[in-house]
């Protein structure tokens, strides 16, 4: 609240653009490490989530400007969404620390540089993909997809992927909760993930999330 307080009374004062776009991204960092917290509690049972209707592709555009910085110049970045909205009902602050927790994967994957492309669209899963990613449930998805060209995962670590603490990172770079976070998140708005890597090809977390009209017509069945 202190960090925010300040924040807002730099914007009530004369400044130039350049400061107020960075105090602008001060109050957004701000609400994300709130909302951060407010997922570390849900993940402890301890916080209440906030569904709401809500476009997919909006809350990623929303977070452009954070990931770039996040990325840096050696990292090619791209965000892609369909001309048509996707909507979901779920928590926008959820969705983005979803969003946020992949990309780090990613860039962290990439040492070297690399590319990170960020998708949002709409998708019918049938057949044999639905076993692969949907665990058999056959239907029409809203599709996020985050996709790098990193060092890619092997079989044993795509296995261990999603349990808490479980990391690959060295000592003291990284707490193993993201990818968990991620994989109760995705399960609690009734979606599914999949995650397609190999060695030395980069890595593609795909997560799919029941769209609004088919969350309507369960409900109305």
């Amino acid at each position: 609240m202190s960090i925010m307080g300040a924040a807002d009374l730099l914007l009530m004062q004369t400044i130039g653009d350049e400061v107020r776009s960075e105090a602008t991204e001060i109050k957004e960092s701000v609400r994300r490490g709130a909302a951060l917290t407010r997922q570390l509690l849900a993940f402890s049972r301890r916080q209440a989530t906030q569904p709401r209707l809500m476009a997919l592709g909006d809350v990623v555009r929303g977070m452009d400007t954070m990931l770039r910085r996040l990325m840096g110049p050696e990292i090619e970045f791209e965000i892609a969404c369909g001309t048509e909205p996707v909507t979901v009902m779920a928590d926008p602050a959820q969705i983005e620390q979803v969003v946020l927790n992949l990309v780090i994967n990613a860039r962290d994957a990439m040492p070297k540089g690399g590319r990170v492309a960020v998708q949002v669209d709409e998708v019918v899963v049938d057949g044999a993909a639905a076993v692969a990613h949907v665990e058999g449930h056959a239907g029409r998805y809203a599709r996020l997809s985050v996709a790098d060209t990193g060092t890619g995962i092997d079989e044993q670590t795509r296995a261990r992927l999603f349990e808490p603490f479980f990391t690959t990172k060295e000592q003291g770079k990284g707490t193993g909760l993201g990818l968990s976070i991620v994989y109760g998140i995705v399960k609690q708005n009734g979606g599914f993930i999949a995650v397609l890597s190999e060695p030395g090809r980069g890595a593609t977390f795909v997560i799919y999330l029941p769209p609004a009209e088919a969350l309507d017509a369960s409900l109305a069945t």
